[in-house]
């Protein structure tokens, strides 16, 4: 095959070259030819690395593979045992060393952000297993235990179906004893996330260790499709309840033993990055990937410092405003314990989340040419994770029949303020998450490992500015509601302080949790939580604001060439065209959009 296409390659070539002869010397006509071929023979190449990742990418997860129509992944779980992922990771440096030495200079334009992003995708797995990733299938928030367990959320509409299901139970002790031994290699190593962020983690696991017919992964063997006989559903439900009591359920008692006997016990004190083994050099490699930009972490610290006393003083005016008498701190005590700021239900939290997103809905037209296609839904954060889980996010779908999700968490009604339910729904919803992940997958002109990939700085920036732009289209028209839109914004400012504080500057836990809370009126259980998550998962906090600051100067910039041209919604759809990219891509985008606006304008 490889013959025939640079057979074919040559042909064309040479056409070309017969072509040029006709009217230019034959040095030149042989320069055209040679930029020919070396043009197609870099496409090819790149062609075939992103060929041989993707095929990685659906060998590490029979999920995906499943997904992608291959049959034989049915039933399968994720291999993680040592040997798959040094065969893994040994691929990829071949990939990637092969990457580094193909010339780009003749590749189009999507090509070369392909290439670039697929260099940074393989570099960033190649670091994370270099520095044992792997020994951490854990954070503060939850882990692997919890994140298995939607294997009982598939589609199921035949026996065949159920029976991959049972198969997939059925490799659950391999799965956990694989994950197991990862987590116990960091135990002999010191890499464990710190123990004080692990205080009511067994929380997440004793939620699964329930009678067999309040399992979650029971809930496919209480409904059947309406086709299916009493005797297949009797001998499917027979099975399924053999194996979670006898197999499933027991190793959730034994991960709740280990972790409580054994591992948290055992995990390491420090809080900070710098405490791991080569910590240093792994927190500036986390500080680099997640803001996509060649930062260090004290040049995020001086930023975020910065970024905080700007918005402080926004903060303090909507407080004059209001003719609140008493200090700054007086006021954010006032906001976290006053119970009009705070739902009564569950179900009051959750309508008035829906209310905001439909109200962000009808906004849309007026800011986007494109929108997805792919609709969203709301529900609680799943009750397992709630308790240590963050306020909300989103979580999409890799189906075509169904929908997005924003999570909002019910969990301690009286620690989730309305206040901040309007950036929230922004951020998570739409404009924010939803609208940029569906919009992502449909782009099927992009390689598969563009549409299903997510750069932080990008989303999480996304996410930030559409909190920003809700300030335009109307929202906050109730200045707590402002001042809940403000202290996202201050939240996310004070993550650049904190995170670089904690894991490279020897910030205390209780300094950082100082810090968060004396600048944000986020409830004391969320700024914890928060704390937590970041010390767990060092540089992704910093992701934030590093993007939605690119993304607003770059507005500001092509509204200042575009002066009365500038299109708001030409300009979101430009930043939205190619998908999530890291933040020199989407410079160049935006230079690409002011230049074809000004050319429009010239015409």
């Amino acid at each position: 095959m490889r013959k025939l296409l640079l057979s074919g390659l040559l042909a064309i070539s040479l056409s070309a070259c017969q072509i040029n002869a006709i009217s230019t010397e034959h040095t030149q006509s042989t320069t055209s030819t040679e930029s020919l071929l070396t043009t197609g023979v870099s496409d090819l190449k790149l062609k075939s690395i992103i060929e041989a990742d993707w095929k990685i990418q659906l060998d590490s997860s029979p999920s995906l593979a499943f997904s992608e129509g291959d049959a034989s992944a049915a039933g399968k779980l994720a291999d993680l045992s040592p040997e798959k992922l040094d065969n893994i990771n040994n691929r990829k440096q071949t990939l990637l060393n092969t990457l580094k030495g193909l010339n780009r200079d003749t590749l189009s334009k999507e090509d070369k952000i392909n290439a670039q992003i697929l260099q940074d995708q393989l570099q960033n797995s190649i670091d994370l297993y270099k520095y044992k990733d792997h020994y951490l299938p854990i954070t503060a928030e939850s882990g692997f235990h919890a994140y298995i367990a939607s294997i009982a959320k598939a589609r199921f509409t035949t026996e065949q179906d159920y029976e991959h299901y049972i198969t997939k139970l059925s490799n659950l002790p391999k799965y956990f004893a694989q994950q197991t031994y990862w987590l116990k290699q960091g135990l002999d190593s010191g890499i464990t996330p710190p123990r004080v962020t692990l205080d009511g983690f067994e929380d997440s696991i004793s939620a699964f260790m329930v009678p067999v017919e309040d399992s979650g992964y029971f809930k496919p063997f209480t409904h059947y499709p309406k086709h299916f006989s009493q005797a297949q559903k009797d001998e499917l439900t027979a099975q399924g309840r053999k194996i979670i009591e006898q197999q499933v359920l027991p190793l959730y008692q034994a991960f709740y033993d280990f972790m409580t006997k054994e591992y948290i016990p055992g995990a390491r004190k420090d809080i900070a990055s710098a405490s791991l083994p080569d910590g240093v050099a792994f927190y500036e490699n986390r500080v680099r990937y997640y803001t996509t930009l060649d930062m260090t972490s004290d040049e995020v610290h001086q930023l975020g410092l910065k970024e905080v006393k700007r918005i402080r003083a926004e903060m303090q005016t909507i407080i004059d405003d209001l003719g609140f008498e008493g200090s700054f701190a007086d006021f954010l005590h006032f906001l976290r314990t006053d119970p009009q700021f705070y739902p009564k239900t569950a179900e009051e939290l959750l309508k008035e989340a829906a209310f905001i997103a439909k109200k962000a809905d009808a906004m849309l037209p007026k800011y986007f040419g494109k929108l997805p296609r792919t609709p969203y839904g709301i529900q609680a954060v799943p009750a397992e994770i709630a308790p240590k889980y963050t306020t909300g996010r989103y979580s999409g779908s890799n189906r075509d029949d169904e929908p997005g999700y924003y999570w909002v968490n019910t969990y301690a009604l009286d620690k989730r303020p309305l206040y901040e339910l309007e950036a929230l729904t922004l951020h998570e919803a739409v404009p924010g998450h939803h609208l940029q992940i569906s919009l992502n997958k449909e782009l099927t002109k992009l390689p598969n490992f563009r549409r299903y990939s997510y750069i932080s700085a990008f989303g999480e920036g996304w996410g930030l500015y559409s909190e920003y732009l809700g300030l335009e289209a109307g929202f906050y028209q109730d200045p707590y509601s402002n001042f809940g839109r403000l202290t996202y914004e201050m939240w996310r400012a004070a993550r650049l302080v904190v995170d670089t504080g904690m894991h490279a500057k020897g910030w205390s836990r209780q300094q950082a949790l100082d810090f968060m809370a004396s600048n944000t009126a986020l409830s004391m259980h969320n700024v914890t939580t928060e704390i937590d998550r970041y010390i767990s998962w060092p540089g992704q906090a910093l992701s934030y604001k590093i993007g939605e600051l690119t993304i607003k100067r770059l507005r500001a910039q092509a509204e200042k060439e575009l002066g009365e041209k500038f299109d708001i919604r030409a300009f979101h759809d430009a930043l939205l065209e190619n998908g999530s990219v890291p933040m020199s891509v989407l410079e160049q985008q935006v230079a690409d959009f002011i230049s074809s606006e000004k050319e429009k304008i010239d015409n």
